[in-house]
Parts: structure tokens; C-alpha cells; sequence
């Protein structure tokens, strides 16, 4: 009785043990995802305030997303069709133009420390001309990669876009973050979970057919 009673116990344990284990597993993520990876950008963005707040249309400043493979990130060049003239926060700013109002003088420049990295890096003085002294200063902005899918996995944003799908569907509510984050797994298991969704056409537009064909993404 008493050998019989320490097996049920022991049972019940081993039982306990195993269920805790398989939770305890399914948090460890599997390896390479990076799902919640938020790294800090060497200049502040805030997709919140541009494509949330402005309503700034992704396609503006992605515009490779229809053409290409990758959406790419934004030519410096791009940030300059708006901000050779928007240089600081707009509070600060009007505050600049109702200060010099009152005392009857020009006003002063009103330009943000992430902008001020914005000009640097492209090597602009005060004018937002080529300033030959920081020619030596120019580079590419240091931007880092958030979205990254194994080098056996390919993934075409002309399809994609093409099909009528919107960016969130992958990327999440971007226009809510002050820094993007990754939403998704990225996993085989999401893409093809996706891909085989019976409301698919319905929900993404007349062109989208998503085929679970292997050689789709593994080319």
C-alpha cells in the first residue's frame, strides 16, 4: 500500500515537473527571434509623432517597399525636404517667433539636438549648406536594423505591398511607437499561418495569393 501510495506521488510530481518544464520552455524564445528587440537609434525618430501625429505616409520615406525587395531606409536627403525649414520642436519654435515679435529682433534659430545630429552628419552649417570644414564629418547615419529574417529566408515588399497588405500587418502599430520594436516572431510557423489564411483575399486585396510553396521564400 505505502509502495503503491509513494508511485502515485511520485507520478503526480513527475507530472507537475513536466507541465512547468514545457512553460517554462515556451518564454525561452527560439534562436535568432527577436521579437520585442527595441534598440535605441543613434538619433531619436519618433515614427509616433511622424507617421502617427503628421500622418506621414510610410511609403514617403520607405518608397522602396513598391519597387524593391527592401523598403530601405530613408536617404538623409528625404529628412531635408522637411526639415531644411522645421529645425526644433514647433513649441520651442513659436515661442522663438513670439519672443522676437515682443522685442522687435530677428529671431533666433531654434534647432534640436536630434537634428543638429541630422545636419552634422551630412555636414551642413547653420544655413543648411555644405559646410567645407565638416567635410571631414560626413557619414551615413548609423541605423539599426530592427526587421532581419535568416540569410535562407527571402522576403520580396513589392508582393507584399503589390497584394494590397498593409505595413502594420508585419510591423505592428509602428505609427504609436516612439521607437520601433519588432512585433512579430518573424517565425516560418507566423509567415505560413499568414500565408494559408482563408480570409486572406478578403482582407489584403483582389491580387493577394499567397502560395505555401517552399521555393516562394527559400530561393
Amino acid at each position: 500500500m505505502v509502495n503503491r501510495l509513494l508511485s502515485i506521488v511520485l507520478l503526480v510530481g513527475l507530472v507537475v515537473v513536466c507541465v512547468a518544464l514545457v512553460f517554462r520552455l515556451k518564454s525561452y524564445p527560439l534562436a535568432g527571434n527577436q521579437q520585442g528587440y527595441e534598440p535605441v537609434q543613434p538619433i531619436a525618430f519618433s515614427h509616433r509623432l511622424h507617421a502617427g501625429e503628421l500622418e506621414i505616409a510610410c511609403l514617403y520615406c520607405h518608397n522602396g517597399a513598391e519597387r524593391t525587395r527592401h523598403a530601405g531606409i530613408p536617404a538623409a536627403s528625404v529628412c531635408m525636404n522637411c526639415h531644411r525649414l522645421v529645425t526644433g520642436d514647433s513649441k520651442l519654435t513659436t515661442r522663438e517667433y513670439l519672443r522676437a515679435l515682443r522685442t522687435n529682433q530677428p529671431p533666433r534659430p531654434v534647432v534640436s539636438a536630434e537634428l543638429q545630429q541630422l545636419y552634422d552628419h551630412l555636414g551642413l552649417d547653420e544655413h543648411h549648406q555644405p559646410d567645407p570644414k565638416k567635410t571631414r564629418q560626413r557619414r551615413a547615419i548609423p541605423w539599426v536594423r530592427v526587421h532581419r529574417l535568416p540569410a535562407y529566408a527571402g522576403f520580396d515588399h513589392r508582393a507584399h505591398m503589390h497584394a494590397g497588405l498593409k505595413c502594420q500587418r508585419c510591423h505592428g502599430p509602428v505609427e504609436t511607437m516612439e521607437r520601433v520594436r519588432q512585433v512579430e516572431d518573424l517565425s516560418m510557423g507566423w509567415c505560413v499561418e499568414c500565408h494559408r489564411e482563408p480570409g486572406l483575399a478578403d482582407s489584403a486585396g483582389p491580387n493577394a495569393q499567397a502560395s505555401t510553396d517552399c521555393a516562394v521564400c527559400h530561393y
